[in-house]
């Protein structure tokens, strides 16, 4: 199987890489030519442009930034649609609105090409690992056609439903995920004003109820001061604005998240946005009047 690979970003690039190691013929193409030399370097093939990867494979992946550079990858200038054939698979893992993601489908029925909608969660460390969380939305036969190759780059890959459940599924996990994070900066920013050591509070109740994923990969970034993005401030304000647009779409209140984007915005009107979203504990310092890191 010749597998295309549009977007060579901090995601794209080690999922690729992965699809390489795994023994696929992968031809890529992204803006970046110091990516797509990376990625030659590594076995892959490179292409000048998304019509030239879509000529040469019979599925293509997108993985870039939001809903316009999707539709942008697809249908633009030297496109996606510009250059596959009848048959082709558009596979975009990329993390946009659901609805987006139900309108380029319909759009490319009259190419013949089908799409499933597959956006991951993990950020880089899971992408390099190979064992990102995949959420897919399409036809089922699609799915099942495509599972084991997605399954190089993840650890587990679940069918959702119709095209555009996989962007659902990701902008729930989301919302989950901002607010845990939220609710361990806010937790231990307490205990600190306490008088009561946060590093201790977060052994003491990681083993408990409030325990999860995002606590043990969170806290003890915060505890450090660790900011080094993972997965951006920025990025995740654009999946909150597309997981409030698709709520409002289907009346749907969600004040929890509503009330993470402007936690958020007051982040990046800091000037924080480049950074990893464990920087939510920024804003819960500045009006406490404290910091949670550890005395070095």
């Amino acid at each position: 199987m010749k597998i295309g690979f549009i977007g060579l970003g901090i995601m794209g690039k080690p999922m690729s890489k992965n699809l390489v190691k795994a023994g696929y013929d992968v031809v890529v193409f992204d803006f970046n030519e110091s990516s797509i030399k990376e990625l030659v370097d590594a076995g892959a093939t490179a292409a000048s442009n998304g019509a030239e990867v879509a000529s040469q494979c019979e599925v293509v992946i997108t993985m870039v930034p939001n809903s316009p550079h999707v539709r942008a990858a697809v249908f633009g200038e030297n496109g996606i649609a510009q250059g596959a054939k009848e048959g082709t698979v558009l596979i975009d893992m990329s993390s946009i609105d659901p609805v987006e993601s139900q309108k380029i489908g319909k759009e490319l029925e009259p190419y013949g090409i089908d799409m499933l909608d597959a956006p991951v969660s993990g950020g880089e460390p899971k992408a390099i690992d190979g064992t990102l969380s995949v959420m897919v939305g399409g036809k089922k036969e699609l799915f099942d056609k495509y599972y084991d190759m997605l399954m190089v780059m993840a650890g587990s890959v679940v069918y959702v439903g119709e095209l555009g459940s996989g962007n659902v599924a990701k902008l729930a996990n989301q919302m989950v995920v901002a607010i845990n994070i939220a609710a361990v900066s806010e937790a231990l920013t307490f205990a600190k004003k306490a008088g009561t050591d946060p590093e201790l509070v977060y052994q003491a109740i990681r083993g408990g109820l409030a325990g999860s994923t995002v606590m043990d990969a969170k806290a003890p970034m915060m505890l450090e001061g660790n900011y080094k993005p993972g997965f951006r401030i920025e990025l995740h304000i654009k999946d909150l604005t597309n997981a409030l647009n698709a709520a409002h779409a289907v009346n749907s209140p969600v004040p929890l998240t509503a009330q993470m984007m402007e936690v958020m915005q007051f982040l990046k009107a800091e000037g924080h946005e480049k950074e990893d979203h464990d920087s939510i504990v920024r804003y819960y310092e500045k009006i406490a009047g404290t910091s949670i890191v550890k005395d070095k």
